[in-house]
């Protein structure tokens, strides 16, 4: 590689120059971070490129082989004269991917490696790829002869930029070797001996100022046989324990409360481990747990030397990790030293180490010296820190990155006590990776955006915070009393407060690809998106009530199945025949057959009390929970209506013991409302009652024409059998949408005999609500899990349960002026089902008989799905969590009155289901992801992306008969 003279890069711009520190890995100019922390008593250590045993390296016996340590993401810097050997040595040591090299740039703007006049648009792009590779967390390699100091700082400027370190390896070798080189390639051959000396020189003046220039490690290599000597070893950063799954007890402030600790420590499950004078120096959990803390060990308190010992015992045995707070920091520089302001409680930090002896105190000096900026745990999807910590600086090293961790942001403004106002970063949060940090003090603790603050202000006479996890479980303990008095109250004083802005619209915007845990990425077309905003925007309930959409559901495949021996009557569209043999393809051998209901989709959203809706959902005084259609919208426009039907879902849930026995305080249920006219006055006045009002005007005038006709002898019979035929079935089209509809409200009775009368209603406590069903049949999620993997008929079988009390309830609501018990308390219906065994022909035949009785008292058919949810295929994919069947008659209202026509069903046949079932399992897979992420805990945006991605999916266009 040869870069000759210095029209490279030659902008004249000086890098920033941190102060002068040694070698070893740090962030920023400020503090080194720590050495090697003891964790669960393995020492960590960094990886090797290459292999560690071999005897021999490029003909160099191993004991004469040097390493040069170059941390796992770090900008490389080789520095050398042309000739000196840099590209060979970074295909020697580095994958190629993360060598750039200024001649290859060269090339790509110019096809001419050598063209010097094309340099300054080859670094251009050198410099653009680099900041794209460091941006991505990538180990980057530059590979160019980088002696003029103007170069070196527009790289050391890159990686401040991406808060990584910058190593400088320098490749000194002997002009004369220099030459030779290039006098031996043919691109090279005439290369005046006066660009070498120019790089020498400039190398040798370099070679001291290379730290000042910001450098946080530089080797030189001196001379060929050093080069060949050298290996290169790559460090894992100090704070990349990722490795580390836990699990984990992080825990929050402590400021010298060490009574407090020791209690939190003792509730956690720790054993206390004591010295000869009964102090506590060590804490072990009989599981292996780890405890974590995020700093602020010190200062207010009355024992900040006890915390220390038993902390510092914890970490030193490799049962606790430790960042460090900004309390810390602070008295660090004291111990060292420095001159610092005794505020803030440092006094009495200072007044109770002075007790202490000589060699305690250096200790602290020496703990606190090795503490690293912040954790990035368990895989990654756990960072802790004490002030918080943006995804752009997880696993950065620099002193920004340090300080943030260490302080937070501030926008620059001071509130009434005098004290800065902390950016909200929380709130705009959008990582993956759960941020648990403290700093700020709350009273209580509570999740914003996937990240959560344990500082509950145990010195200020609040409480001491640990989070269990994985299990995200708060754990807490009283203060004994107030240590210090706070300067301003508990309370989050950052904009928005706790609910913060939860949601954004760069969360939706645009082409988007969601990750899911059953279907690998699905994408969302921006028009789809655009189109999903426009409902959720302007009619879905709040989104914080929103935390689930229904899928689409897919057909059965089409039947060719005919009504009777002759076909006369035409034949059917769908047929459980089909939905069952699929199923059997697929290698599903029990399915449940679940009757389907004459009404509209509804997720059902009940809460045990409007405390547990504000505490998990963040919603106002006087909401319990939401019932909304599968679009999310509003059910009813009265709120109080909402209510009484989630009063009634509530008490009959409280009956059946469920609260408890599923250890939750809110359920979320998929279910079907009734009656479909409830929702859907508009669609049927304006569609269906529309041409069931003109049949029955135009038929009778037509038949009666036509029959005096034929009276008189005129030869109309053809005609007079089609237009017979045309009014039968216009007649069986408006007999089978009126199934559907019937009125609610006091003295309302619907067709179907699903009705009540006025006054059953009015002892059932059900009022105006006369005549509405609600058929739940699935529960979704629970606090902390997900049901949605729960066998079907174990769903059915707890919400029958819950069905069962309702009488009850109805008569306990009643009261003595009700008159007693409630026959048919009128609201909640059962879900009517049979399981079939796909390989078993009788089975299949019963199956097919339960549709045809169904259907043929007017029902609209049935929905099959797998007994066992969550089924895949041999080859790995998902199995359609369900097919409806829908009944003849029914179909009718789809497809038109006339459609059981033969004409018309041979060219109804022809349906093209692919768009529509991969629609159905995306849509699902989305669903699911939705409510891992509900009960995981995650963040509502994390959660609503989910459900946005299901709504802006039924955007895409599809067949509506479908």
């Amino acid at each position: 590689m040869t870069d000759v003279d210095r029209s490279e890069q030659a902008d004249g711009t000086q890098g920033a120059h941190g102060p002068r520190q040694g070698s070893g890995t740090h962030e920023g100019g400020t503090q080194q971070e720590g050495g090697t922390q003891q964790v669960g008593g393995t020492q960590q250590e960094g990886g090797a490129r290459g292999d560690g045993a071999q005897q021999e390296h490029g003909g160099v016996p191993a004991a004469a082989l040097r390493t040069l340590p170059v941390p796992d993401l770090s900008l490389v810097v080789l520095v050398g004269a042309t000739g000196s050997g840099k590209s060979t040595f970074a295909a020697r040591h580095f994958k190629p991917t993360e060598v750039l090299s200024s001649d290859f740039c060269r090339g790509l703007v110019s096809d001419d490696e050598n063209d010097q006049s094309a340099s300054g648009d080859a670094f251009d792009v050198l410099h653009f790829i680099a900041g794209k590779r460091l941006a991505a967390g990538r180990l980057t390699v530059v590979d160019a002869t980088n002696v003029q100091s103007e170069a070196r700082a527009q790289l050391v400027r890159l990686a401040r930029e991406h808060d990584v370190l910058p190593v400088a390896i320098v490749l000194d070798v002997p002009e004369q070797v220099c030459a030779e080189r290039n006098a031996a390639r043919a691109d090279r051959a005439g290369l005046p001996r006066r660009v070498i000396q120019r790089h020498q020189r400039e190398l040798r003046r370099s070679l001291r100022h290379l730290e000042r220039e910001g450098f946080r490690k530089v080797h030189v290599l001196r001379g060929q046989e050093e080069v060949a000597a050298a290996r290169v070893v790559t460090e894992r950063r100090f704070n990349d324990l990722r490795h580390l799954t836990g699990p984990f007890d992080i825990i929050g402030d402590i400021h010298g409360c060490r009574s407090e600790l020791e209690t939190l420590l003792g509730r956690l499950g720790y054993g206390l481990v004591r010295d000869a004078l009964g102090r506590s120096v060590d804490a072990v959990h009989p599981e292996g747990r780890t405890a974590v803390f995020v700093g602020d060990l010190v200062d207010r308190g009355p024992d900040s030397p006890g915390v220390l010992r038993l902390v510092m015992g914890m970490v030193g045995a490799g049962h606790a990790l430790c960042v460090p707070g900004n309390h810390e920091n602070k008295l660090g520089r004291y111990l060292k030293g420095r001159k610092v302001q005794a505020t803030h409680g440092l006094a009495e930090t200072i007044e109770q180490l002075d007790k202490e002896d000589e060699a305690f105190r250096a200790e602290v000096g020496a703990f606190i010296q090795g503490l690293v900026s912040h954790y990035v745990l368990d895989g990654g999807g756990l960072v802790v820190c004490h002030a918080g910590l943006p995804e752009k600086y997880h696993g950065r090293t620099s002193g920004r990155v340090r300080s943030f961790a260490l302080y937070g942001d501030t926008t620059g403004e001071t509130d009434e006590f005098g004290l800065p106002v902390r950016y909200p970063w929380a709130e705009d949060y959008r990582g993956r990776a759960a941020v648990v940090y403290g700093h700020t003090p709350t009273p209580r603790a509570g999740w914003l955006n996937n990240t959560i603050c344990l500082d509950t202000g145990c010195v200020f006479g609040g409480a001491m915070t640990a989070l269990r996890w994985p299990e995200r479980e708060l754990v807490n303990v009283p203060a004994e009393r107030v240590w210090y008095e706070p300067t301003k109250p508990l309370a989050t004083e950052a904009p928005g407060g706790a609910d913060g802005r939860p949601l954004d619209l760069n969360d939706v915007a645009g082409r988007r690809i969601v990750e899911t845990r059953h279907m690998g990425r699905l994408a969302v077309r921006e028009e789809n998106a655009a189109a999903a905003l426009e409902v959720m925007s302007r009619f879905a309930i709040d989104p914080r009530l929103l935390p689930y959409l229904p899928p689409t559901m897919a057909p059965c495949a089409t039947s060719t199945e005919e009504v009777g021996s002759e076909g006369a009557e035409g034949g059917y569209l769908e047929h459980p025949a089909e939905a069952f043999a699929g199923y059997r393809a697929d290698g599903v051998r029990e399915v449940v057959c679940e009757e389907k209901h004459m009404g509209s989709r509804a997720v059902v959203l009940v809460c045990r009390d409007e405390t547990a809706a504000a505490e998990r959902f963040g919603v106002p005084k006087g909401v319990s929970g939401a019932l909304y259609t599968r679009t999310g919208r509003p059910f009813f426009d009265d709120p109080e209506t909402t209510e009484r039907i989630l009063r009634r879902v509530r008490a009959c849930v409280e009956e059946a013991g469920l609260w408890a026995e599923l250890e939750t305080d809110w359920l979320l249920l998929d279910a079907e409302l009734m009656p479909w006219s409830l929702k859907a006055t508009g669609l049927l006045r304006k569609q269906y009652a529309a041409v069931g009002a003109a049949s029955g005007a135009a038929f009778p005038g037509v038949l009666g024409a036509l029959e005096a006709a034929a009276a008189r002898g005129v030869d109309v019979a053809p005609l007079l059998g089609r237009q017979r035929d045309r009014a039968a079935d216009a007649a069986a089209f408006t007999a089978a949408y009126r199934r559907y509809c019937w009125r609610v409200g006091p003295g309302a009775a619907d067709a179907s005999g699903a009705g009540q009368a006025a006054d059953g209603a009015a002892r059932a406590g059900l009022g105006e609500l006369d005549g509405v069903r609600l058929a739940p049949f699935q529960i979704l999620a629970v606090q902390g899990r997900s049901l949605a993997g729960l066998p079907h008929t174990e769903q059915l079988a707890l919400i029958d349960r819950v069905i069962a009390t309702e009488g009850a309830v109805a008569s306990r609501d009643a009261g003595p002026a009700g008159g007693g018990a409630v026959d048919r308390p009128g609201l909640l219906a059962t879900t009517r089902r049979i399981v079939v065994d796909t390989e078993d022909e009788a089975s299949v035949a019963a199956g097919i008989r339960w549709w045809l009785e169904l259907t043929g008292a007017g029902g609209e058919g049935m929905v099959v799905k797998p007994l066992q949810a969550l089924v895949r295929r041999g080859d790995g994919r998902l199995v359609q969590p369900g097919v409806k069947c829908r009944g003849r008659e029914y179909l009718r209202i789809i497809y038109g009155p006339e459609y059981t026509r033969p004409e018309n069903l041979r060219r109804l046949r022809v349906r093209h289901l692919g768009h529509k079932r991969s629609l159905a399992l995306r849509e699902y897979a989305l669903g699911l992801e939705a409510l891992d992420r509900l009960a995981e805990g995650e963040p509502l945006w994390r959660v609503h992306e989910a459900v946005f991605g299901v709504l802006a999916l039924e955007s895409e266009p599809v067949d509506p008969r479908l």
